[in-house]
């Protein structure tokens, strides 16, 4: 079996790397940005950084913004029909991952327009032509949507989120700009940290990890254990790790795949409206325990990279305790609740059979039956 990895055909990182995204847009003979942002970044300008850019290089653009925080359907379908008007041949994702997710969509059912229903995307979808091409510029460091094939969306209707598998979606250009990540809260800054090493931990795990994708995630495990604390203090050194050390994770986990922490978090973000990052949180060190007599060795690594000493001399079962101990650890130091108080018993059924369905699941380490996810999902409670 050949182990396939894919990424963008240009990254830019570091300081000032927005101003790539004007010489980008011409050297690409673009006429016109469909810029995609959240209201809230475009309330705080943070959005304005890059059109700013735009304006000044007199570069054409038209401004979407009818985004959630867990992007539905209906903002998508919405925004294809906004890009339709618009007369743009090109796409400025804006934003955290449901900016990104939503670009992606968008970009995708325009060049794939039988997928127009959008529900249809779900799991790996048969598309036969690349999206409308996305330069995305992120201003969370979590997500690494600007790095990945995948792409969650929410059906509002079914109470459920659904993951978009395509190698079509993936933005030509990634901008990682630690300058624009520089406004995050302190609460979002810790949630989508968390998501991120969850993306490094669960890419390492899964069962399609491999020697090239192990060395991403290790390397992203390290970078996040040392810079997250900084970022949540709004450091400077804090912020330019995180913004590195999650795209780093990007590259592995998008071409392996992930598992049920995430499965999980996605459920709980369609049901309770949990910021996806929260939920990841919660559930690393609960699923890290479940999955760890099917990890090898490989928790000795993740307690090294976080720092932990001594691990050459622990048995296997401390290794993975200080494993999790560690990540449970760093959870707590940025403010993540371990507890949520908004599940239910008689919702259990429902978010346990939601997180089987989930396109994430199959990848975990250890099989997890609808009971099994019954019982991780209580030890929130």
């Amino acid at each position: 079996m050949a182990n396939r990895i894919m990424l963008n055909q240009t990254s830019y990182h570091g300081a000032g790397a927005i101003a790539e995204i004007a010489n980008e847009a011409k050297a690409h003979g673009f006429a016109k940005a469909f810029v995609c942002s959240d209201p809230d970044l475009i309330k705080f300008n943070v959005t304005s950084k890059v059109t700013d850019i735009l304006d000044k290089e007199g570069l054409a653009y038209e401004i979407y913004s009818d985004i959630k925080a867990n992007p539905t359907i209906q903002n998508v379908q919405n925004g294809v029909a906004a890009f339709k008007a618009s007369g743009a041949d090109y796409i400025v994702a804006i934003g955290g991952g449901s900016s990104m997710d939503t670009a992606k969509a968008i970009g995708i059912i325009i060049a794939n327009p039988e997928f127009e229903d959008v529900r249809s995307l779900e799991g790996v979808a048969p598309t036969k032509k690349p999206c409308v091409p996305i330069i995305a510029v992120p201003t969370t460091a979590g997500t690494a949507a600007e790095v990945t094939i995948n792409y969650v969306i929410t059906d509002v209707e079914k109470k459920r989120k659904f993951v978009c598998v395509d190698p079509h979606d993936m933005p030509i250009i990634a901008v990682v700009d630690p300058d624009m990540m520089a406004s995050m809260p302190k609460g979002l800054t810790a949630s989508t940290g968390m998501d991120a090493l969850t993306h490094a931990i669960e890419g390492y795990t899964t069962k399609a990890a491999w020697e090239m994708t192990d060395m991403f995630h290790l390397k992203a495990i390290e970078i996040i254990g040392k810079s997250l604390r900084g970022a949540v203090a709004n450091t400077k050194e804090g912020r330019d790790g995180m913004a590195l050390g999650q795209y780093i994770a990007g590259m592995g986990f998008s071409n392996v795949g992930l598992g049920i922490a995430h499965s999980m978090a996605h459920t709980l973000g369609a049901v309770y409206d949990t910021p996806h990052g929260v939920a990841c949180a919660m559930m690393l060190p609960i699923v890290m325990e479940y999955n760890a007599e099917c990890t090898g060795e490989k928790y000795r690594e993740i307690a090294r990279a976080l720092g932990v000493k001594g691990v050459d001399e622990m048995d296997q079962a401390a290794y993975r305790k200080a494993a999790v101990d560690a990540v449970a650890k760093l959870s707590a130091d940025v403010g993540i609740p371990s507890k949520l108080e908004a599940l239910k018993e008689e919702d259990l059924q429902f978010l346990a059979e939601s997180a089987y369905a989930d396109a994430c699941a199959p990848g975990n380490p250890k099989e997890a039956s609808v009971e099994d996810l019954k019982t991780l999902f209580r030890k929130l409670m």
